[in-house]
């Protein structure tokens, strides 16, 4: 593997790993933009734009950019965030001048009123479709109150009421400010020609307008609480809970993605032999997500309506002994076993590793090779599970639930 890195005049990041065994090659622009940097006004349109950017452009129409997708067999699409929307596509090599042409067109989109009037009935439905779902009730519920008043607490799709109210004059405001060569990355990986990329950033994105939008990326300071939806029809309770972790760019992230698979993977984790081997839950996990300043420890079950209380207090006894006693050797050893699989498994595909290039830019401007990630992984011991555990805590701290309860303690 081979890594390339250059900047356009316009501030747009272009960085590239190479890999002549495969047979494709994936893209994609990471802009650094998402629901965090919105405001309660504008909330949802980075998602609302992500739609958008799909309507046409000056030169291809709705039509044309699906029907030069589906001509080159591309594998594409684009997804929102708190931090990044991004819009991605993998092909074969000879595929990926035209590729790239559309994609880098379609992040200057037309934005017409009458395709804006008519998308925001599908974002309204999709809102709508959404709050049917307990998971999702229950982690946008999460988001709020745990990160109440900070920007990470915005949530991504927006509500009917701002989405209802936001205009089409706004959203080319925010695409004016936030689409611009500084805050965007262009990522490429698999099998393509570096000189080839560089000249096709150059001809497509350097006519774009410089600039970078600003973050605020104070760490949030929770205080905690519960937030409880009652659904009378629902079958089961589904909980989640949410605590302190550590940032984007701490080194303990690291540590914080072992304890996490060991105490709470889906299979051979603690959570799983406590509560889902034994019947008390249909699923229960925790995991650990990274944000710009922020992370969290995120944890989820589902279970019939009468153990949810019980397994409030199973979790937090795992919880309890792993503050207290750290995890052990094996554990170590079998949750690093797991993660190196996953890292490996993933980079096998071009599409796997643009994804691990461009967070890794985006996040910590730092680019890493699968043998980078697998010696980091194998240099994690017991001491910095521990460290991790002494600053960022496994709890309960803020939660959310979503079922016929009308009450659950914590």
């Amino acid at each position: 593997m081979e890594f390339h890195e250059a900047r356009l005049a316009n501030g747009l990041q272009v960085i590239a790993e190479h890999s002549p065994s495969v047979y494709s090659a994936a893209v994609g622009f990471f802009v650094r933009t998402g629901a965090r940097d919105e405001t309660d006004e504008i909330s949802g349109v980075s998602h609302f734009l992500e739609h958008m950017v799909f309507k046409g452009t000056a030169r291809h129409s709705a039509d044309d950019v699906n029907r030069v997708f589906d001509e080159v067999g591309a594998k594409y699409n684009a997804s929102t965030s708190e931090e990044i929307t991004l819009f991605y596509g993998a092909v074969l090599p000879e595929y990926l001048p035209r590729t790239f042409d559309l994609l880098a067109d379609i992040l200057r989109p037309s934005l017409r009123q009458e395709d804006f009037d008519m998308e925001k009935k599908v974002i309204l439905e999709e809102i709508g479709m959404y709050d049917d779902q307990p998971t999702y009730t229950a982690y946008e519920h999460l988001m709020q109150a745990h990160f109440s008043g900070h920007p990470l607490g915005r949530s991504v799709l927006g509500t009917n009421e701002s989405i209802t109210a936001l205009t089409c004059e706004q959203m080319r405001a925010y695409h004016k400010t936030r689409y611009v060569g500084g805050n965007i990355i262009l990522a490429v990986a698999g099998k393509f020609d570096w000189p080839q990329v560089l000249s096709l950033a150059e001809q497509y994105c350097s006519d774009w307008p410089a600039g970078g939008g600003l973050r605020k990326t104070t760490e949030a300071r929770p205080q905690g609480g519960l937030k409880l939806v009652q659904k009378p029809n629902s079958m089961l309770q589904h909980v989640m809970h949410m605590a302190p972790a550590p940032t984007a760019a701490s080194p303990l992230r690291y540590a914080a993605d072992i304890l996490t698979v060991i105490v709470g993977d889906d299979s051979g984790s603690r959570l799983f032999w406590e509560l889902v081997d034994p019947g008390f839950a249909e699923t229960a996990d925790v995991g650990f997500n990274e944000f710009d300043g922020s992370g969290a420890y995120i944890g989820y079950f589902s279970c019939p309506p009468e153990e949810a209380q019980k397994n409030l207090a199973r979790i937090q006894a795992i919880y309890d002994d792993v503050n207290k006693n750290g995890v052990t050797e094996v554990e170590l050893n079998q949750a690093k076993s797991k993660i190196a699989s996953r890292i490996v498994l993933r980079s096998e595909r071009p599409m796997g590793r643009l994804a691990a290039l461009g967070h890794n830019w985006v996040n910590r401007s730092e680019y890493h090779r699968v043998a980078d990630d697998l010696e980091i992984l194998r240099q994690i011991k017991l001491a910095d599970i521990r460290r991790l555990l002494e600053q960022y805590p496994l709890r309960q701290l803020t939660t959310s639930t979503v079922g016929p309860l009308d009450e659950l303690r914590i």
